[in-house]
């Protein structure tokens, strides 16, 4: 491996590309390199290797340093090979990725599937991406074309280090790269939770002056107009809960539950009003979270704090449907009004589905089933189950005699 230099890949003048193969794997004797596979190309004076990845890694060795080919076959679990033997390293040799090497020969491993391109006019013989590049190089090295078309002289002298530019050499030159690419990493990420922090000062302030905003509300109602009251509280529905409960402040036991608990009721009851005294607990997890802002809860954390709403006597509780279906509503709430209010709006219409029904009295369609559900179960409803669907109707045997 010592024999190869740095290159930048590029063809020089007279040189021509032969044919080239991806997927291809470098051995130091009987040793793996640390490249990952890459590409292989065969010119008409060089081998020239590039990792797939990271183009600007990539490395020659000159025909000429060839002394003779064989071939190694593909066995159980191993690749088909190209032994390539070579001559010593020249002591005037241009820098390389390895400085020494105790072998004299390397080995080329082919991919079985790996993607071959032929560059010249030639038929292609069948038989395996190996078997191709091992005849092509024959070829070459046979013709020995490197000698009777010499590459540029001018192209020679400029392969080297340009002045005023250091370059990285071997291994340790990748990975001096690689680290340098990680503090930049590093560096970006840093100043991205810098920026970050500075928006959650920003955002407390923002909810402080929302909480000064509602106590004016409420001290000026008379003076504000009920439109105006209803656009301020959407202002301040979107700026968020001042102090939100979270596990760094109350640890991760009962106690996080119980004041989390609290929490959902001091900021539902309000929302809970304006829809009917019911929320189903997927509405709930979005309207908390959104409010939340950055400090975003589970719904885990969620439900467990809903469980405990009505053993703390909290104006709030948690239910849960036959079909497993839970909500938050106001202990207020009552069954029986809401039963008779759905078997009212049904019977004036004659008969709904549960769509019908949660556009008529504006919830969404989940809550709306569930309450014509319930009615049904009470005996006050009664259902069509149809290829067009649900569809509910008064019970007449329980109002008609």
């Amino acid at each position: 491996m010592d024999r190869f230099v740095w290159t930048s890949g590029l063809l020089e003048i007279n040189e021509t590309l032969v044919i080239q193969q991806r997927g291809v794997r470098i051995y130091d004797g009987e040793e793996k390199i640390k490249f990952d596979p890459g590409t292989l190309l065969l010119s008409t004076h060089r081998l020239i290797w590039r990792d797939q990845k990271n183009h600007e890694c990539c490395m020659a060795i000159p025909l000429s340093q060839i002394v003779f080919i064989e071939e190694q076959a593909a066995g159980i679990g191993k690749s088909a090979k190209i032994v390539v033997h070579l001559h010593p390293a020249a002591s005037n040799k241009e820098p390389g990725p390895f400085q020494s090497s105790k072998n004299s020969y390397i080995k080329l491993s082919f991919k079985e599937h790996g993607q071959i391109e032929h560059l010249t006019q030639c038929s292609q013989s069948p038989g395996s991406e190996q078997i191709e590049f091992y005849r092509r190089l024959s070829e070459e090295m046979t013709q020995r074309r490197w000698e009777n078309t010499p590459v540029s002289q001018s192209l020679q002298t400029n392969r080297g280090p340009q002045p005023g530019r250091i370059r990285a050499v071997g291994i340790v030159g990748i990975e001096r790269k690689l680290e340098e690419k990680r503090k930049e990493t590093d560096k970006n990420i840093s100043e991205a939770f810098e920026d970050l922090s500075k928006l959650m000062v920003k955002a407390k302030e923002m909810v402080e002056l929302s909480k000064s905003i509602a106590n004016k509300i409420k001290d000026k109602q008379g003076d504000i107009t009920e439109d105006e009251t209803i656009r301020f509280k959407s202002y301040l529905l979107s700026m968020g809960i001042a102090n939100p409960v979270t596990r760094e402040t109350y640890g991760s036991g009962t106690q996080y539950h119980v004041q989390l608990a609290k929490q959902l009721a001091g900021i539902l009851q309000a929302p809970l009003e304006e829809r009917g005294g019911i929320m189903s607990l997927t509405e709930v997890y979005c309207l908390v979270n959104r409010a939340r802002g950055m400090e975003l809860l589970s719904p885990e954390d969620l439900v467990n704090a809903c469980k405990m709403l009505e053993a703390l006597k909290l104006p709030l509780r948690l239910r849960v449907f036959d079909s497993g279906v839970m909500v938050i509503e106001l202990q207020s709430h009552k069954e029986e009004e809401m039963v008779a209010s759905a078997l009212e709006t049904v019977s004036e219409k004659g008969s709904l589905t549960s769509e019908e029904f949660a556009k008529l009295v504006g919830m969404s369609v989940l809550l709306a089933k569930e309450r014509l559900l319930l009615a049904e179960k009470m005996g006050h409803l009664c259902r069509d189950d149809s290829v067009e669907g649900l569809r509910f109707y008064p019970n007449l045997f329980m109002t008609q005699s």
